[in-house]
């Protein structure tokens, strides 16, 4: 049958050097070009808002990870320290001793307490852990490095600057003639700060440390994935293999996924009302704010195990089922081996998003002032964010990088459990 024996009329040929279609093909290919240079302008944008705060954080944050220190020749007078009273000695007398040593002309007592405040309050305890390590120290004379007091920790680093006049200065010249020729000596140094790593927390800045709060947290993300792994897991698996499809079903679904979307803060008040309320656990725990955390996480963990389950590929189960398996060896030896990449990713990145909430922590009291790291999920502790939290209120002006740096760290724990979910995956995943 010819096309003049249809009712179909005979399509036209294109002239493609029409102006009318050259000018519509121009037009779109300049918006694919305009969209395609919106999204790169986009994604540049994003990259420059996140350099500028990393970059400002790590600016702000980066002169806390090196600590002033001054060496000093302490003599451990046996008249001021006995060995069965090791912890009890007079250390401050002796490093102050140490150090008046250098300026044998400062002699009125207003000038020795002001040349003395160049050291840290804790500086005693370097010379006192030494000592107690080794009571034969007794009777000799030691070197040891002694931290700075906070403002001359950041003339030191440049924070506090020497042009200032005098009067806006937190110290004055004379201060700074005394640290400048113990400097000349060569007894001014700047290591590294292992005690921002290996120290709690202190009222004094250049004491003040995270390993309180990295405990805590690790206490807290440990009871947290206690928790919710299993019980998400064992959630996921029974909506997705065994519920019967009814309205009750249907309405827990339907909370869950709004349970993902709900403020931390909620969960920090059920927290507050149910297990320190009801239960009468202890504040400030560990325990409790992984108990919370758990909370939280349980709706992401759920919601990534059910996609993770329903993305194994239904010829799995019909396999397992035409050689005699029953539905539990289905999904037990079948279903959930393969769907275990998918379920790993969303339990961490689930874990991650918990170390970072503060809200929860603060309601349930895991901001308060711990100067030990804790033992035990039931020793009161912080958490890295409510330590930020603490130190970005404190007044001090030394706070202000161990704050910066305190979120490098926590930026830095974030990252590695993202990435480390990302490896987890192609490590473990398969192709269909």
């Amino acid at each position: 049958m010819s096309v003049q024996d249809t009712d179909i009329p005979a399509a036209r040929p294109v002239d493609w050097r029409d102006p009318r279609i050259l000018a519509r093909i121009r037009r779109r290919h300049a918006r694919d070009g305009w969209l395609k240079a919106a999204g790169l302008v986009a994604l540049l944008i994003a990259f420059a808002l996140l350099a500028i705060l990393v970059g400002s954080l790590v600016y702000r944050g980066h002169s806390a990870f090196t600590q002033t220190m001054v060496t000093l020749q302490v003599h451990v007078d046996p008249k001021k320290v006995k060995p069965e009273r090791l912890r009890r000695g007079k250390y401050d007398d002796m490093v102050e001793a140490a150090l008046l040593s250098h300026f044998p002309e400062v002699r009125s007592r207003a000038d020795r307490r002001k040349l003395t405040k160049i050291l840290s309050k804790g500086a005693r305890l370097a010379l006192r852990d030494r000592v107690t390590a080794d009571p034969a120290l007794i009777g000799q004379t030691v070197t040891i490095s002694v931290p700075v007091s906070d403002p001359f920790d950041q003339l030191n680093k440049g924070l506090i600057g020497r042009s200032t006049p005098e009067e806006r200065r937190i110290v004055d010249d004379r201060a700074i003639a005394w640290f400048d020729r113990l400097a000349e000596k060569g007894l001014i140094s700047r290591p590294f700060n292992t005690a921002l790593f290996l120290e709690a927390d202190s009222r004094f800045p250049e004491l003040a440390g995270l390993a309180g709060a990295i405990r805590g947290s690790a206490y807290a993300l440990l009871v947290c994935f206690l928790i919710s792994f299993p019980v998400g897991i064992a959630a996921a698996i029974y909506l997705e293999e065994f519920a019967p499809r009814n309205r009750f079903v249907d309405i827990v679904e339907v909370n869950i996924n709004n349970l993902a979307a709900v403020p931390s803060v909620v969960f920090g008040l059920l927290a507050l009302a149910v297990f320190l309320g009801w239960f009468g656990l202890p504040r400030s725990a560990p325990l409790v704010g992984g108990m919370t955390l758990a909370l939280m996480t349980l709706p992401t963990i759920i919601i990534a195990t059910r996609a993770a389950v329903k993305a194994v590929p239904p010829s799995i189960r019909e396999a397992a089922l035409g050689i005699g398996a029953s539905e539990t060896q289905v999904v037990f030896s079948h279903v959930l081996p393969l769907a275990m990449p998918g379920i790993l990713t969303g339990t961490i990145i689930g874990l991650a998003q918990a170390l970072g909430e503060t809200a929860p922590l603060l309601l349930i009291g895991m901001n308060a002032f711990i100067t030990e790291p804790p033992g035990g999920v039931l020793d009161p502790a912080t958490a890295l964010p409510t330590q930020i939290y603490i130190w970005a209120d404190s007044p001090e002006r030394g706070f202000v990088s161990r704050t910066a740096a305190a979120i490098c760290v926590l930026l830095l724990f974030l990252v590695t459990m993202n990435a480390l979910a990302v490896i987890l995956r192609r490590r473990f995943e398969r192709r269909w």
